[in-house]
């Protein structure tokens, strides 16, 4: 075990996908409090917190030969806060039920809607972090649904600088999505009902 502290967390990963315990159980130690950390503020409730990293970290060993990890500490944090918008969508979901008699249409829309927004707000705080030229020609495009000669219109610049912003936005989000490990989980969860 002292062996494997002192081993990347790539290394590790790929020790786990070989059913390596120990790999596992550094992982665990490295990452554990950090997650815990984050549960805790998010649902300012102990037990939950625990109990929420303790499904990531069985998820982790679960799902390890399902995909590809870039970014360890990325994908378990990601992975915290997908559970956690999964049991407050529960608990949502619960209490509506409680309050009225909905037929399963209606609440899988109603999933539907809550993972849409999820996305929505992710990518949101991606976008905020993009410099202000490329941020307004992404929200111009996609939220004002301007065309790139309107846009490029508006700010004064070419239609290829309008382009330009919009594939480098594009390009951020994605690799935000994949280094984070969102796509993943998101594909994940949506292999569950295609199987």
């Amino acid at each position: 075990m002292t062996s494997h502290n002192l081993l990347s967390d790539q290394q590790l990963l790929d020790l786990i996908q070989e059913d390596d315990r120990a790999a596992f159980t550094v992982i665990y130690n490295r990452y554990w409090e950090k997650m815990l950390l984050i549960a805790w503020n998010h649902t300012k409730d102990k037990f939950l917190a625990e109990d929420i990293v303790h499904e990531v970290f069985m998820a982790l060993w679960k799902e390890k030969n399902n995909f590809r990890i870039v970014n360890v500490g990325g994908f378990l944090s990601t992975k915290v806060k997908f559970v956690i918008f999964k049991h407050y969508r529960k608990q949502h979901r619960r209490e509506r039920l409680a309050g009225m008699n909905l037929n399963f249409s209606e609440l899988s829309m109603d999933e539907e809607k809550l993972d849409a927004l999820f996305l929505k707000e992710y990518i949101n705080g991606v976008v905020e972090h993009l410099p202000e030229k490329c941020k307004l020609v992404f929200r111009y495009s996609r939220e004002a649904g301007m065309k790139n000669a309107e846009i490029a219109e508006q700010m004064n610049i070419s239609e290829k600088g309008v382009e330009a912003h919009l594939t480098r936005a594009l390009k951020v989000i994605r690799h935000s999505l994949e280094a984070s490990g969102l796509l993943l989980i998101i594909s994940c969860e949506i292999s569950k009902y295609y199987k």
